[in-house]
């Protein structure tokens, strides 16, 4: 089934569990996939396979299972160039903008709610012949460009992708799911660029400079936000609570919990009262504030004493105990986290 046509002749098609990109000419192709990765000029597919979930090999290799799926698509593995993905491709948002004779279109699936990480984590995988373990949770792009571009420009091109697909991120405030900074992608994401040689559009700039770059920014910014929304709900409303917030510093409703049967009180008592605090719009705008505090600290653009003494000021504002950071003389982080929690607390007993 064709869900998107090219002004250029190519198309979009849903197969199964993939979306299929059929050119209708030679292409350039610029792609960080498994199985015919790299440049390549000689492609005739690429294609977007969805719902990996099982962990499920179809060869001892990522490259050959990638290469079984495509023949399972009916595609040759030879000309062919592919990506797989936990998130479903119903789910794919397609965006497309045009500036003059140029065009971009970004076909993008996601997912990153058990996979979100942050680059320069302690990676917990290592490749060992071939062998790699997945995780599900994955933000796969397709991005195509009407012209034709330089071998800067297409690398450039990737560059900016990526750029983009990481703003949307942070714009979400996504938290990682190792480590308490915020995601900057999956560990899995994959990109897969396509230009037309054949284009009379010749491009040598794909920078924040040019009208591509800024194409290519707000295709897939649109696009990757849509595709997480479509796949997990993920969007500003679904994140206006103080555990989306705090959770990557370990303020979790577990933890609200155990904090709470360790002061002999249950939570199924005050759970009413707790989703009134976590959504309370205001005090999720504070614990925004809270939680910048702790980044800016981590990120050494602010010293400790600086970071207490305004998250002294933010727990009052919020109505939460302040003893905690007033009695602090070691690990600042440490204390300004556990002092947010004994605030929820302080919240949801006073």
């Amino acid at each position: 089934m064709v869900i998107y046509r090219f002004n250029n002749g190519d198309t979009l098609e849903r197969r199964g569990d993939a979306i299929v990109a059929c050119f209708a000419e030679k292409r350039s192709v610029l792609s960080t996939a498994p199985l015919n990765g790299g440049r390549r000029d000689d492609l005739k597919w690429i294609f977007n396979h969805g719902g990996e979930t099982s962990g499920e090999m179809k060869a001892p290799t990522y490259e050959g299972h990638v290469a079984a799926i495509a023949s399972e698509l009916g595609l040759e593995p030879e000309y062919s160039s592919g990506i797989s993905t936990a998130a479903l491709v119903e789910n794919v948002s397609i965006k497309s903008l045009a500036f003059e004779d140029t065009t971009v279109t970004a076909a993008v699936t996601g997912g990153i709610d058990v996979n979100g990480g942050r680059v320069g984590e302690e990676a917990r995988w290592h490749e060992r012949q071939g062998n790699i373990s997945f995780v599900a949770g994955t933000i796969n792009i397709l991005l195509f460009i009407d012209a034709n571009l330089t071998e800067g420009a297409m690398v450039r091109s990737l560059v900016t992708c990526t750029e983009a697909k990481t703003a949307a991120i942070q714009e979400l405030l996504v938290p990682s799911c190792y480590s308490s900074g915020l995601a900057t992608g999956s560990g899995t994401d994959g990109t897969i660029i396509v230009t037309n040689p054949r284009s009379k559009v010749r491009l040598s700039e794909a920078g924040k400079h040019f009208k591509l770059g800024e194409l290519i920014g707000k295709t897939v910014m649109a696009a990757v936000k849509e595709a997480l929304f479509l796949e997990t709900g993920l969007c500003p409303e679904r994140q206006m609570d103080i555990i989306s917030r705090m959770c990557r510093f370990g303020v979790t409703e577990e933890s609200v919990k155990a904090r709470l049967s360790a002061n002999g009180a249950r939570f199924e008592d005050l759970a009413k009262t707790f989703e009134c605090i976590r959504r309370d719009r205001q005090l999720v705008i504070k614990t925004s504030c809270y939680a910048h505090i702790l980044d800016q600290l981590s990120w050494g653009l602010i010293k400790e004493d600086d970071a207490l003494r305004a998250a002294t000021v933010l727990l009052a504002l919020m109505g939460m105990d302040t003893t905690e950071l007033c009695k602090c003389n070691t690990d600042a982080h440490k204390s300004m986290v556990n002092a947010y929690l004994n605030g929820v607390l302080y919240l949801m007993l006073k």
